[in-house]
């Protein structure tokens, strides 16, 4: 019989999360030649910093500064990526967690998301907002 998932969140869970669920994201069709191409070589540093982004969002460490909004732009994003992407870190949490602490991760997962196709002006979740007065007008 398997030992109960853990139900709290530690930063173990947070690194076996993490590298599990890009482990997947590498070898996802939709997904993975958006990163490799973003990241190439630089995964050990880019897992790194996505241990401490979620260890910020999770534990409220603090550890993360960075900002997501300017390292996701450009790379022609659409609300499928994201639907993806929940998808499949929903998949890893409920591997690794259960109860409170697969909830926050989902709770703020699904934020995140929400966040960057806002910001990013993705989809439904898109803000579109009117020209300001003097701005030239864009079609």
């Amino acid at each position: 019989m398997a030992p109960p998932l853990p139900q709290q969140v530690s930063e173990a869970l947070i690194e076996r999360v993490v590298h599990d669920f890009y482990g997947l994201v590498r070898q996802d069709a939709l997904l993975g030649p958006i990163f490799e191409e973003r990241i190439g070589d630089g995964w050990d540093a880019h897992l790194a910093t996505l241990v401490d982004f979620w260890s910020s969002l999770t534990l409220m460490s603090g550890r993360y500064a960075g900002k997501p909004h300017t390292a996701h732009f450009g790379l022609g994003l659409r609300t499928e990526h994201f639907e993806r992407w929940l998808a499949l870190f929903e998949r890893v949490v409920n591997t690794h967690c259960a109860g409170p602490a697969a909830a926050l991760f989902i709770g703020r997962a699904r934020r995140v998301a929400d966040s960057l196709q806002i910001g990013l002006n993705i989809g439904d979740k898109a803000l579109h907002l009117p020209a300001r007065a003097g701005a030239p007008a864009t079609a």
